[in-house]
């Protein structure tokens, strides 16, 4: 970290006005990490009019206050750029918090109690839905079969989705009113498993998915925004700011659009839609909607090369070390991939492609190497995981100037299987988050909620560490990978921004761009490794208004 700069003037200012010689909110003797310029200032901060006024010392600022500001004293407090993830699913978020969380089981008995104990309360015949289960956290690591599930709940069709919304497992009544049967054919780019006579287990992988999922009645309009505002709320106390929501359908969108007009969309949110054609021959006639305030924004579209790894879908150009003759899913097809990249620039929406494996990362680069025709980082086009890479594909990613969209919490979630996935060789391009920065490509930071944890600060732990929670391994995962606090800060503030096209707006502490500030009980960039994920946050500041405020017990 660079020297603290204690100055006796204002540090950043706009030219003195008349009408602006007031503040409307000072945060007052804090510790500030404006990202860009990279130099601590322990000092205070003006806001007026929803934008960032000034930053500077006390006596500096103190000029700016009236009897009509508020000024909030932080004590010394850390502040840094509201955060923001770059890759999430905010409606998903307030969806499984309404739904039955299977996160953390550790057993499929345990899978079963919760469901069962949820069904108590839910009316015979009606749809029980869950998510967060991963085998990888059981005594047996294998998929589950869904006879035990069935005979405990047979009144209820049960979907329950896997952690990385990659494979589901139903139960015989959900089977039966979806047509899940011995006689079904698995789909392009995903699979129904089956026992050793035939029978479906009842696990989903992938687009076999997709291709029953439409039995499931839909959620209504007013379900969406609750969802919604649900969500932004978790965010909000957790620090974010911005959020991104991968993969929408119109009806989602349409919530969104609903949620702003009428101003009760809490944060800001950028939309990628879902790869559904008539979704986006709509979208790319119309174009990008751009909002002049920046709190919601539509200019990007989700594809999909391959599945996860944690469910065997990510594809891979050798077989899984641990499932010979299995190379994973390729979702979409390269022509697919390359006509939308194309159709896509040319109506002036950037992409992002979800890419696990080596094989998924290869043919997305493909596409887009011949979408491009040669480097394009204008377009703002990303790979989304980017998990596992060969290292030649690190450098060509960079050379394109597309932007690595990564989430830290997936390697400390999966680094106790993933070498088993992997192999040893095949790591050296995987969660390779420091081979990303020195090739010279952009590092955009998420955490691809619900699948984990939204708190920004579990992915800024597990970024600068590489440890699980309880602190292994002893100097972290593959530490030659791990990256500064003050990368992963940016990951998360000013180069997620960028990755939006919002680094204009957003993303750093300078003077004219909107104050979205995040405000810790505690200094992320100081305290010991071990104690940042139990820090929490004091304010969240959206438009410089206090979005959320922490109860302090007395």
């Amino acid at each position: 970290m660079r020297n603290l700069i204690l100055l006796s003037v204002l540090i950043f200012a706009p030219a003195p006005s008349c009408s602006e010689d007031v503040a409307d909110v000072v945060l007052r003797n804090g510790r500030f990490y404006p990202v860009s310029p990279s130099e601590v200032v322990v000092g205070s901060l003006a806001i007026r009019d929803g934008r960032i006024h000034s930053l500077g010392t006390g006596e500096a600022i103190d000029a700016l206050i009236d009897e009509t500001t508020r000024v909030i004293e932080l004590e010394g407090r850390a502040v840094t750029p509201g955060l923001i993830d770059a890759h999430a699913h905010l409606m998903s978020q307030g969806r499984a918090l309404a739904q039955v969380s299977l996160v953390g089981t550790r057993s499929y008995a345990e899978v079963i109690e919760r469901i069962s104990r949820a069904a108590r309360d839910v009316p015979s015949g009606d749809w029980i839905i869950g998510r967060g289960w991963d085998q990888n956290d059981w005594e047996s690591a294998a998929f589950p079969h869904h006879e035990k599930l069935s005979l405990a709940i047979a009144d209820h069709p049960v979907w329950m989705g896997r952690i990385d919304g990659h494979a589901a497992l139903l139960n015989a009544a959900a089977m039966a009113r979806l047509g899940v049967s011995a006689d079904i054919v698995d789909p392009a780019g995903g699979r129904f498993l089956r026992d050793p006579d035939g029978q479906p287990t009842g696990v989903l992988v992938d687009s076999a998915m997709d291709s029953v999922r439409s039995g499931i009645p839909e959620p209504s309009n007013a379900q969406l925004k609750r969802w919604i505002v649900d969500g932004a709320e978790h965010c909000l106390a957790r620090g974010l700011t911005t959020v991104t929501d991968m993969g929408v359908d119109q009806s989602t969108y349409q919530a969104y659009a609903d949620l702003r007009q009428q101003t009760a969309l809490p944060l800001r949110a950028a939309l990628f839609l879902e790869d559904e054609p008539a979704l986006l021959d709509d979208w790319f006639e119309r174009g990008p909607e751009i909002d002049s305030e920046s709190r919601l924004i539509v200019r990007g579209v989700k594809l999909y090369a391959d599945g996860a790894l944690g469910s065997r879908g990510a594809a891979l150009i050798e077989a899984y070390n641990d499932d010979p003759g299995n190379l994973g899913l390729l979702i979409a097809s390269s022509a697919h991939l390359e006509d939308t990249c194309k159709r896509a620039l040319a109506a002036g929406f950037q992409v992002g492609i979800h890419a696990i494996g080596d094989r998924g990362s290869l043919v997305s680069l493909d596409a887009i190497e011949s979408c491009f025709g040669g480097p394009l980082p204008q377009a703002r086009f990303r790979l989304e995981h980017a998990q596992v890479m060969r290292l030649r594909d690190i450098d060509r990613l960079a050379h394109l100037g597309v932007i690595a969209s990564m989430q830290p919490t997936h390697a400390t979630s999966d680094m106790p299987w993933a070498e088993q996935r992997t192999g040893i060789a095949r790591l050296e391009g995987a969660y390779a988050w420091r081979r990303v920065l020195k090739a010279g490509a952009l590092l955009a930071l998420g955490s691809d909620f619900p699948v984990e944890l939204a708190d920004p600060l579990l992915g800024f732990y597990a970024a600068v560490g590489r440890q699980d929670l309880d602190g292994r391994p002893a100097g972290g995962w593959r530490p030659e990978e791990r990256l500064t606090r003050q990368e992963a800060l940016r990951g998360f503030t000013l180069d997620a921004a960028h990755a939006l096209f919002l680094e204009e707006e957003i993303g750093s502490l300078e003077p004219g761009k909107r104050a979205d500030l995040t405000v810790f009980s505690r200094d992320p960039m100081t305290v010991a490794l071990s104690e940042i994920p139990a820090i929490e946050v004091d304010f969240t500041f959206v438009d410089g208004r206090i979005a959320y405020e922490r109860e302090v017990q007395q």
